[in-house]
């Protein structure tokens, strides 16, 4: 599953790698729209992640180098964050 989780990374930053460059210096005339927007899309939806988990990286060693792969590679990175223990209930 790790392989999964970094392949996953690298094609995200490639993305935005192609994003970048057409930022720079703009592709033909239709498919530089398409471009920006998938761009714009993704961005919001990782602002969104970053958002909804915004809490539970509080607790973390870094928790600004959490929310910057967040804003970069999403999900890919949220999957790689191990869960917090939860302490075993008493039972009665």
């Amino acid at each position: 599953m790790k392989v999964f989780w970094a392949l996953g990374k690298v094609l995200t930053c490639l993305f935005w790698l192609v994003v970048l460059v057409n930022v720079l210096d703009p592709f033909i005339k239709p498919l530089h729209l398409l471009v920006n927007l998938a761009g714009a899309l993704l961005l919001l939806v990782h602002l969104l992640e970053l958002v909804l988990c915004n809490a539970s990286l509080k607790g973390r060693a870094r928790p600004w180098r959490d929310r910057l792969q967040i804003l970069f590679v999403g999900i890919f990175h949220l999957q790689t964050i191990p869960a917090p223990a939860v302490p075993e209930a008493p039972h009665a």
